[in-house]
């Protein structure tokens, strides 16, 4: 047997393979820059600094994010999932139970600190740089409110929502929801009493449901 040819005949085998792909790379650099936002400010924060503290070079990470704009706004399209886990697959829940997981009101203290921080840098940094706003707006706010939207709209088309306009009532949840939160620099003042808080959610959604159930 010719063990040199049929050595030669296989497939060379190829170089080691990539350590991460660009989507792994991409949500870890996220989760550093939401870490480093908040720490440093918007102002504060440079896209140097953001790679140096998740071990990337500056070029990797400009290969995914052109500016410190642009990170920032992924950053926020990441936070938006600790404001409504949506979407999510379909569950046999009774819609309060499904809105509350939705809505993630038993979230753990530090969870929601650092949820309500994420918020603060923002609206504290908006006078200085007003395009946080738009983009916690249109990355945050709008993108959240339909996903939203769609899931009542499911639950209708479902037969178990009677709800005539499911951006309306998205938009009504969303308002009872986070407004009965109270603002997120000021909640220690607006909700001394954690569990006062969230017995006042755990009544919104209620009413809510009992409001828009199919008859």
């Amino acid at each position: 047997m010719d063990t040199a040819n049929e050595t030669a005949d296989e497939p060379r085998k190829r170089g080691r393979p990539k350590v991460s792909s660009d989507e792994d790379k991409r949500t870890h650099i996220v989760e550093v820059a939401r870490r480093v936002f908040v720490k440093y400010g918007y102002a504060g924060s440079t896209t140097a600094g953001v790679a140096s503290e998740a071990g990337v070079s500056k070029q990797t990470l400009y290969k995914l994010f052109q500016s410190k704009e642009e990170l920032f706004a992924a950053v926020v399209g990441a936070h938006r999932r600790l404001m409504l886990d949506l979407p999510r697959p379909a569950e046999d829940l009774p819609i309060t139970a499904s809105l509350e997981r939705i809505f993630m009101i038993d979230m753990d203290e530090d969870t929601d600190a650092e949820r309500a921080g994420f918020l603060q840098l923002i609206f504290r940094e908006a006078t200085q740089f007003p395009e946080l706003i738009e983009i916690l707006q249109r990355e945050g706010i709008l993108a959240s409110r339909q996903h939203l939207a769609d899931w009542l709209r499911d639950r209708r088309a479902e037969g178990r929502l009677s709800l005539d306009d499911p951006e309306s009532g998205a938009r009504m949840l969303m308002d009872m929801i986070f407004g009965g939160m109270g603002p997120p620099e000021g909640r220690v003042h607006a909700w001394p009493d954690r569990a006062l808080m969230l017995a006042h959610l755990h009544r919104c959604i209620a009413i809510f449901a009992a409001g828009v159930a199919a008859a």
